[in-house]
């Protein structure tokens, strides 16, 4: 590939980067959606299942969305597909938060579940042509910058946003506040989508089309044969759970504290912080830091969270500092397995590694429902304290990682 049009890919990808952080704290599926829940009554069991929808649920579709795109050499239109439906999803949802007050709640809980599904799908459709794409249309030597960057330009939009966010949480009442919020999103995601119309990808991906039946055959066989792809299934399982922590976290403060909208926007603020912290640290060791180190990092700070929550429950100043750790959390393991699943495969499989990625996420994908109604019925401390053990153990499958 011409290193000119690696620069201009370079340049395109991060576009859509800064436009989406702007966006993301008016659509943050950790902090706003699950405070928008608990806003309208949700109880853990509501939280539980939504989380299941947005971090599990879609990354299972990744592998039926993987299967039908392993067959396209160019995936550009399908990308553009995706996030087109995630901007109308965002528009559609504004408009059911402000007519909200003239509808049943059965009704506004329907709908905001069923959207909230198709925009995590269609991110989940988007993300498989995202990844392809990425690898192929940006030199290998500059990938590891890209993703250290994408990460720092990100985080310093998210930071404006979060203010934004607080702000706006703090003048207007609900629902005003949330129809507002993904109204801005909406329209901020549609300017990021420039940055993907203005891909060259001249690279086809050199993919072996297979039946349906053969996807799935094939799996097991290329878990088994590549050790890294195992490990790394290993890895997502148990050290992604963290990612799911956050709406547990908001719904402990819910109940120990007076859960104000200044207080989710402060929620939104710090762990916004914490994402620049740790984006601003890989980027300026862009060259010296592996995804081993950071992950073995991530495992560390990641088990200590739910401690600290329970910890610091009845002190509401100390308990909203955890959103800063885990924004340092979020950010370094988001960097790591993006980046390690592109190096552990080729332009050849990349498209079926991120289905198998997806689909092999079954216990992420399952825990937090499973969380929502194990902590209605026993409470906070043996479902948190679990949740640190099963992070804890993935240390062992990192170890056994080739890769840099």
């Amino acid at each position: 590939m011409e290193a000119k049009v690696s620069k201009w890919n370079f340049k395109s990808f991060l576009w859509h980067a800064v436009f989406l952080s702007l966006a993301a704290n008016f659509m943050d599926v950790n902090t706003i959606v699950p405070s928008m829940i608990l806003k309208l009554g949700g109880t853990a069991v509501h939280l539980g299942f939504l989380t299941t929808i947005m971090i599990g649920g879609a990354s299972f579709m990744q592998l039926i969305f993987s299967f039908v795109l392993s067959n396209e050499a160019y995936k550009k239109k399908w990308l553009l597909l995706g996030i087109n439906v995630r901007i109308i999803t965002l528009f559609l949802l504004a408009s059911l938060f402000f007519f909200s007050p003239q509808l049943s709640t059965t009704f506004t809980f329907v709908s905001l579940f069923v959207l909230i599904t198709i925009f995590s799908f269609s991110g989940s459709f988007a993300n498989i042509s995202y990844i392809d794409i990425n690898g192929k249309v940006i030199d290998a030597k500059e990938r590891k910058h890209f993703f250290s960057l994408k990460q720092f330009l990100s985080s310093a939009g998210l930071i404006v946003s979060a203010l934004v966010a607080r702000h706006l949480l703090k003048i207007t009442v609900f629902p005003d506040n949330y129809s507002l919020l993904f109204m801005l999103a909406g329209g901020l995601l549609f300017i990021a989508s420039f940055g993907f119309y203005a891909l060259k990808e001249l690279v086809p991906s050199t993919n072996r089309r297979r039946r349906f039946k053969d996807f799935f055959v094939q799996m097991p066989v290329e878990i088994k044969q590549n050790t890294n792809l195992k490990n790394y299934l290993f890895i997502i399982n148990f050290l992604g759970i963290g990612i799911s922590l956050l709406p547990f976290v908001i719904l402990l403060a819910k109940r120990q504290f007076d859960f104000t909208a200044a207080m989710v926007g402060n929620f939104v603020l710090y762990s916004t912080i914490g994402m620049l912290i740790g984006s601003l640290t890989l980027y300026f060791l862009a060259k010296k830091f592996s995804y081993k180190q950071v992950l073995t990092f991530d495992v560390f700070i990641g088990a200590s969270l739910p401690i600290a929550a329970l910890l610091l429950s009845s002190n509401e100043f100390l308990y909203q500092g955890i959103f800063v750790f885990a924004g340092i959390f979020a950010s370094t393991y988001k960097i790591s397995v993006n980046g390690m699943l592109i190096e552990i495969s080729t332009n050849e499989n990349r498209t079926f590694y991120a289905g198998i990625s997806g689909a092999g996420n079954i216990f992420t994908m399952l825990f937090p429902m499973i969380a929502g109604y194990f902590i209605s019925l026993f409470g906070f401390t043996w479902v948190f304290a679990f949740m640190s053990i099963s992070m804890l153990s993935s240390i062992y499958f990192i170890r056994k990682l080739n890769c840099n």
